[in-house]
C-alpha cells in the first residue's frame, strides 16, 4: 500500500505497484483459458472417383443433357448455357443474368434442376435415378473471387449434388466476346 515517508517535514507518498502487476498477470491467465478458440472453417471438397483400371472414357463422364455451365465474367455478370457446349456444329447460346432476386442465376439453377429430374420421371437421353444435375462453373481471368464464393453458395443453396470449378477454355472466352458484341456490352 501507500506509505508515507516523512523527510525534512514533507509528505511523500510512495505507491508500490507490484500487486498490480500480479493482479495483471491473473487476469490475463484467467482469460487465457476461459476462452474458446475459433475452429477453423474449411469447405468440403470432394474429388472425382477414379480407379486404377478406368481408361480416359469411363472417367467422370457428364451427360449433356444433365449439364448446365456457368461461366464467370467481369462486372459481375454471369453467363450460362445448358449443356458442355463440346459440339462445334451447334454452338451454345449464352443467357445472361447476375447474382440479383428475380431471374437471376438461381431461377436458371432451379429451372435446370427441375428440367433434369423431368427427363429421368420420364426416362428419357438414357437418364436413370443414378444421374444428377451437374453444374460446370469456369471463372474468368477478369472475374472476381466474390462472384466465385456467391455460386459456390448457390450451389450449396439449392443442393446441387454435383459441381465443378474448371479453367475457362478459349472457346467459352470467345462465346462471351461474341455474346457481349451482340448486346452491345464492352
Amino acid at each position: 500500500m501507500a506509505e508515507m515517508q516523512i523527510k525534512a517535514g514533507k509528505a511523500t507518498p510512495r505507491v508500490d505497484l507490484t500487486p498490480m502487476v500480479d493482479l495483471g498477470f491473473l487476469l490475463i491467465t484467467f482469460f487465457m483459458f476461459t476462452t474458446t478458440m475459433t475452429k477453423p472453417n474449411a469447405m468440403e471438397l470432394q474429388m472425382p472417383y477414379k480407379e486404377d483400371h478406368m481408361g480416359p472414357k469411363t472417367i467422370s463422364l457428364v451427360k449433356e443433357s444433365t449439364a448446365m455451365t456457368i461461366l464467370l465474367s467481369k462486372d459481375h455478370r454471369i453467363y450460362y448455357y445448358y449443356g458442355i457446349g463440346s459440339d462445334p456444329v451447334r454452338p451454345p447460346v449464352l443467357q445472361v443474368s447476375g447474382f440479383k432476386e428475380l431471374d437471376g442465376i438461381r431461377d436458371a439453377i432451379i429451372a435446370k434442376k427441375k428440367m433434369v429430374q423431368d427427363l429421368i420421371a420420364r426416362g428419357s437421353d438414357n437418364l436413370d435415378a443414378t444421374d444428377k444435375l451437374t453444374i460446370i462453373v469456369k471463372p474468368a481471368a477478369n472475374s472476381s473471387t466474390d462472384d466465385l464464393i456467391n455460386i459456390l453458395d448457390e450451389m450449396t443453396i439449392n443442393s446441387v449434388p454435383i459441381y465443378a470449378v474448371v479453367d475457362i477454355s478459349p472457346v467459352d472466352l470467345a462465346f462471351i466476346a461474341a455474346t457481349e458484341k451482340e448486346n452491345g456490352i464492352q
